[in-house]
């Protein structure tokens, strides 16, 4: 992906779909429409999945919840969610191989009665999973579980009912989208921030107004039709085509903390079903780090960053403590994170956590904006599917949807044991060989090649993670990386697992960046010490 190249498309080409929204939905919309043959501009205000797309649970899954949910109030919206969430799982396992994977997660018990309730529970969530090649759940005894996840306490601890769902890294999933989109001919680009729209005669759209964050200069694209893919954000831009429609998203935040690997010392992850205020939490293995959450509050603040505050960090080690043989000391805290959730306006009087987490396709017929409203990660193929079949309706063409057997950019031809090829053809370590392999898939010698080139680049960013230099390289050439957090946060991840080697590693950063991009000095202190401000207030709100 070539930024300068994708603004020279989008000032001057007509397109058939202007996507706004660089997320799961958009990117995954954008990539539906360019392989049937539509031409399509993806923008985004920020990078790629910086929103909700990149601070989930990192979790492919039906939702174990709203499955209990579904039951215990004939709720059979909630089950149609599970439906599809399971429906698509497999799909997104295996057609991004490098970046989603099965996971087995734990549900410890303390009682036969309550092991029993869960194994129903579970057994039921099997057999919604069809055309599926995960194991099934299995009721696990006490020595079983303890072997599995060492460190929870076996005082309190009775069995536990193992079961599998899939993990992925979002950021770099959704990156996998727009790269797939732009290499069949979409013309892609972040920081291009929508501020009006141009209509017809007729009052359609045809145009969108947008301002480059990086240049300042404004840029008009022209398209016969506009999709907002903004998440919770979506209300601004339906509100900006057409002053009447009233707004449809309530918003919801939903935070994480990450702590050692050794809090759990597992590959294994843990789902805690009982919580104080009727949610679930996840304890997860991700990138060296155990991830705890997530909440769910409503949230009325959306134009700044939702972070993890001291409350909720407290939350969250109250509800794992109890499972844990000896509790979370609160020094321990290594990152945190918040997001927000689109969920859709139903019913006034209930609470977010009661929302359903289903998607809704929108055709405003007044402005011609298609809205995808709603939905979740798992669903995210199935989502743009409904809206670019929603597009051919509108614009009298029938094509058939392509995406669910198309490999996302880095799967082609990709195999888990290649990291012994890069580790020996390299001479890099095991560990960053097995890295690069999980993230760049069968393009993982592309990276390993510039550190072959220079040896300067195959130099960690930080001796207790696997990350190096030359990806700095790699992602600002080849994944549009423009600012040092998208590289720290999204391409590598460590932003959400570890603070203070985010700041510890900045500067190596800022310097490889600027040699690629030409920065001057002023503009290097400048982006690190936004971005330093930026960790700084994370850490004094978390702490």
């Amino acid at each position: 992906m070539n930024r300068t190249t994708s603004l020279a498309r989008l000032q001057n080409e007509l397109f058939d779909i202007c996507i706004i929204g660089g997320g799961a939905s958009g990117a995954g919309c954008a990539l539906d429409a360019v392989l049937r043959g539509y031409t399509v501009a993806l923008i985004d205000k920020k990078d790629f999945a910086s929103e909700t797309s990149s601070r989930s649970t990192k979790l492919i899954h039906g939702g174990v919840r709203y499955l209990e949910q579904a039951f215990k109030k004939l709720d059979f919206a909630q089950l149609k969610q599970v439906r599809h969430g399971l429906e698509e799982r497999h799909t997104v396992l295996k057609n991004a191989p490098h970046l989603a994977r099965p996971l087995a997660l734990m549900t410890p018990v303390n009682s036969w009665f309550e092991g029993l309730y869960f194994k129903i529970g579970l057994s039921l969530y099997d057999t919604f999973a069809t055309n599926d090649t995960l194991p099934k759940s299995k009721w696990l005894n006490k020595k079983e579980v303890l072997e599995k996840i060492p460190t929870l306490d076996r005082k309190k601890l009775h069995s536990g009912v193992l079961y599998y769902d899939g993990q992925l890294d979002d950021a770099r999933y959704c990156l996998a989208l727009a790269q797939s989109a732009s290499e069949n001919g979409a013309a892609v680009a972040n920081y291009l921030e929508v501020n009006g729209f141009e209509k017809d005669g007729n009052g359609k759209l045809n145009a969108v107004q947008t301002t480059d964050a990086l240049s300042g200069n404004g840029l008009t694209i022209r398209a016969k039709l506009v999709i907002n893919c903004t998440g919770p954000f979506s209300d601004h831009i339906r509100l900006m085509a057409n002053a009447a429609l009233s707004e449809r998203i309530r918003p919801s935040k939903g935070v994480h903390l990450a702590l050692p690997h050794n809090t759990l010392n597992s590959e294994y992850a843990m789902l805690i079903p009982k919580t104080s205020d009727g949610r679930v939490v996840f304890a997860i293995p991700f990138e060296g780090s155990t991830m705890i959450g997530t909440t769910d509050t409503e949230c009325d603040e959306i134009d700044t960053e939702p972070t993890l505050n001291r409350k909720e960090r407290e939350y969250l080690a109250a509800t794992l403590n109890p499972y844990l043989a000896k509790p979370i000391d609160p020094n321990q805290l290594r990152a945190g994170f918040g997001g927000l959730r689109p969920l859709l306006a139903a019913d006034p009087s209930k609470s977010t956590k009661s929302l359903v987490r289903d998607h809704e396709v929108e055709v405003d017929e007044t402005s011609g904006l298609i809205s995808l409203l709603g939905g979740k990660w798992t669903t995210y193929r199935l989502m743009a599917k409904d809206t670019i079949d929603e597009v051919d309706k509108i614009l009298g063409d029938a094509h058939a949807c392509k995406t669910a057997d198309y490999i996302l950019a880095g799967g082609e031809n990709y195999k888990a044991g290649s990291w012994q090829d890069i580790q020996r053809q390299y001479a890099l370590p095991e560990d960053i060989s097995q890295h690069l392999v999980r993230k760049y898939g069968s393009r993982a010698h592309l990276v390993a090649s510039l550190a072959r080139e220079d040896a300067q680049l195959k130099e960690r960013l930080s001796p207790e993670y696997p990350y190096i230099r030359a990806e700095v390289v790699y992602t600002v050439r080849n994944e549009m990386v423009v600012t040092p957090r998208d590289f720290l946060a999204r391409r590598i991840r460590l932003e959400i697992t570890n603070w203070d080697e985010t700041l510890n590693s900045l500067p190596v950063v800022v310097d490889l960046m600027a040699r690629e991009l030409n920065w001057t000095e002023e503009e290097k202190a400048g982006y690190a010490g936004a971005y330093a401000t930026e960790i700084g207030k994370f850490i004094s709100d978390a702490r």
